[in-house]
């Protein structure tokens, strides 16, 4: 199995910053809570908080669709809850990659339940190619057309995420 970049380092820092200076313009004045998606958002979580320049507080949940296939299982399993309380608060989940929706629609569904003030999505990938949910994306990094890419948090059988680019695996 082979791969190409797609997304130079470079571009990828570039467009953090911008997405960490409009959440941080949009946000003024509040301390919104980031919940990251784990894993794949790990290192695209980290990168835009260190670049926001208003207060945040941190949490993680993990849910999945994919397991070791290179498609979703159609199924969204949860290991790993948020522990802040989400009533009342503004919330920006922060995802590696939007597909086909279906993880995404069930955590905002969750939080919508739990009482956010308000909610949106930062992703850093967009690839509507697959989309099976409806999902509206509030702060968008980059959008892939179609094929399968890892590097920068997004896996393939867990390998791969620690590659600072974004590949197309070929």
């Amino acid at each position: 199995m082979g791969k190409r970049v797609l997304i130079t380092r470079d571009d990828i820092q570039k467009r953090v910053k911008e997405l960490a200076g409009q959440i941080s313009e949009d946000y003024k004045g509040k301390e919104p809570v980031l919940v990251g998606i784990l894993k794949g958002s790990v290192f695209f979580y980290s990168d835009l908080a260190r670049e926001m320049n208003i207060p945040v507080k941190i949490d993680f949940v993990r849910a999945f669709s994919y397991g070791s296939e290179k498609h979703s299982s159609g199924s969204v399993r949860f290991t790993k809850d948020v522990e802040l309380p989400l009533a009342g608060a503004d919330v920006i989940i922060i995802e590696d990659i939007v597909d086909t929706g279906l993880t995404l629609t069930k955590i905002k569904e969750i939080f919508t339940e739990r009482g956010t003030q308000s909610l949106r999505i930062c992703a850093l990938i967009d690839k509507p190619e697959r989309r099976e949910k409806v999902v509206s994306i509030d702060y968008c990094g980059f959008k892939v057309p179609e094929g399968f890419i890892v590097g920068y948090g997004l896996d393939y059988d867990e390998r791969y995420r620690n590659l600072p680019e974004i590949y197309l695996l070929t």
